[in-house]
């Protein structure tokens, strides 16, 4: 992946590290910018680095400074011919991808295959070199990520980030990216969603994106992803229906039994079981109990007498069951009396 022959439209990270590596006379220095970037292999920690070199975390620190200032002039200066051709790719594709990019997703582009550790340690560290690029480091609430400079350094970046995730915090709930368009003041669509998906804070389901902590975009366990496919449905569902949805789903790890479904929607308080097998969400007005429970609250709410007619209609409203169950269990319970011809009202009992 990283050996591929070299033209216009690709890039030989192998020959262009090799050749900005040359550029430093030092071994030493070579080898604390190669192990920093893990250039060839994994990337070290300052400790590490000065325990293998003998010298301290700081001086480590103070070298890798130096050595970055002197690649970037001598980059800056011509001196790696190859490295302008590499920074053309990268802003090329940037643009096409709005102008930030998460270093993985950049690289996997770049190189038209999924990259490994090694080739995005590389880019990233071209990156650092070329003028024209900024670079996000990653943190608690950034990816390591890459932008265009034309278009701001990385705190300008973060900072449009930061503007995204206070526009879905304060409307509260996910929202599509030509949404988060129309409320911000950036130029395309493409930049908006470009800079959410450099965000830690930020997840996203099909076209919606939220709050990573939020189980409607970033679904982590069962019950999570039937509360998803709930209320993509917007109706209520028998559970073997769920089970199917999440199996044909885009979610990760997708592969659970029908049987384990079930049983979440009976542990869990945000689904209702309104019929055989059919659930709903709470949040839906659906309530809990039996349907002579349901009869009973009809009744309370009501301040007449009810028809029989009325009540199966009613109770329909709220559990999905046959009309015969209805009745009977208007017929059999103490606490439904008859005061008319097939009218009722509840009557609490007395014991």
């Amino acid at each position: 992946m990283s050996n591929a022959t070299e033209n216009e439209n690709t890039i030989n990270l192998d020959t262009n590290i090799r050749d900005i590596l040359a550029i430093i006379d030092q071994e030493r220095e070579r080898e604390i910018i190669t192990r920093r970037f893990g250039l060839f292999d994994r990337r070290e920690t300052l400790e590490q680095i000065g325990e293998l070199l003998g010298i301290t975390r700081e001086r480590v620190r103070q070298l890798e400074k130096a050595i970055l200032a002197k690649l970037k002039l001598a980059t800056g200066g011509g001196k790696v011919k190859s490295i302008g051709g590499i920074e053309k790719n990268i802003i090329r594709m940037l643009s096409e991808m709005g102008r930030v990019a998460r270093v993985q997703d950049l690289a996997d582009n770049l190189l038209g295959d999924t990259s490994d550790q090694k080739d995005r340690s590389r880019i990233a560290f071209i990156a650092e070199l070329a003028d024209g690029l900024t670079v996000v480091d990653q943190s608690d609430n950034y990816y390591h990520s890459i932008g265009i400079r034309e278009y701001g350094d990385a705190k300008k970046i973060r900072d449009e980030a930061d503007k995204i995730v206070s526009a879905i915090k304060k409307h509260g709930e996910p929202l599509t990216i030509e949404q988060l368009h129309a409320q911000l003041s950036y130029e395309h669509p493409n930049y908006v969603q470009a800079l959410a998906s450099i965000s830690k804070l930020l997840a996203h389901l099909g076209d919606n994106w939220g709050l990573v902590k939020w189980p409607t975009v970033n679904p982590k366990n069962i019950r999570d992803k039937i509360y998803v496919i709930l209320i993509e449905s917007g109706k209520p569902m028998h559970f073997s229906e769920i089970s199917k949805s999440i199996k044909g789903s885009s979610f990760k790890r997708k592969d659970v039994t029908t049987q384990a479904i079930h049983n979440e929607l009976i542990k869990d308080g945000r689904f209702v079981l309104i019929g055989r097998g059919i659930y709903a969400l709470d949040s839906w007005g659906f309530s809990r109990g039996t349907v002579a429970d349901i009869i009973s609250d009809v009744l309370k709410q009501s301040p007449e007498p009810l028809h029989r007619d009325e009540i199966v209609k009613r109770v329909l409203k709220s559990r999905q069951v046959k009309e015969t169950t209805i009745l009977l269990n208007l017929q059999s319970k103490d606490q439904f009396k008859r005061v008319a011809k097939a009218t009722y009202v509840f009557e609490a009992s007395t014991d």
